[in-house]
């Protein structure tokens, strides 16, 4: 009986810890990832700025390939949407639309979660030349947790910022064959 107690005492001192932490978090996150592609930056920018190539170097939509994703609008072009629905708890359910377009330079998007949390995250990919066949690209993300999720925010952007690093560089692997 006495270690059921102490099992007990334990666990709720973890939620306790956890619910007080989370009082001195950020609610906000911002993790920003960059890379140099040898291609310059018009041909870098049209292939990002199609939803569909993202099957090919982004390291969530690889995830499962058996995932169901439905396209709506024109890909390429402000409001386009691609939506998406997995089995796999690591993709889950949700949908990106662009939400406007800088030509050659800027992509901004809005991800919105469904599965397996609702959540709504902004994302941005920037081009800057850097000579007549180099580019920078940029890719960020900014969201928020709610209150007492905002304890992931210590884990999430270290583990998002590994991602999108390897999409980055499935990218470059992509565009500069």
């Amino acid at each position: 009986m006495s270690i059921l107690l102490a099992l007990l005492g334990v666990i709720i001192g973890l939620f306790i810890f956890i619910f007080a932490a989370a009082l001195f978090i950020k609610k906000e996150y911002t993790i920003r990832e960059q890379i140099t592609i040898d291609k310059n930056n018009r041909e870098v920018y049209d292939y990002v700025r199609l939803l569909k190539n993202q099957e090919y170097y982004n390291k969530w939509v690889m995830m499962d390939p058996n995932v169901k994703r439905v396209y709506t609008g024109i890909d390429g072009r402000v409001n386009a949407v691609v939506a998406w629905d997995s089995e796999n708890k690591n993709v889950g359910k949700g949908e990106q639309e662009i939400k406007s377009l800088s030509d050659d330079y800027r992509m901004d998007c809005e991800v919105r979660f469904e599965k397996p949390f609702k959540n709504v995250a902004q994302i941005y990919m920037e081009l800057t030349p850097i000579a007549e066949n180099t580019t920078n690209l940029e890719w960020g993300m900014t969201g928020q947790n709610k209150f007492p999720f905002n304890f992931m925010n210590l884990f999430i952007t270290g583990m998002l910022a590994k991602d999108m690093q390897t999409s980055l560089q499935n990218l470059k692997n992509v565009i500069e064959k």
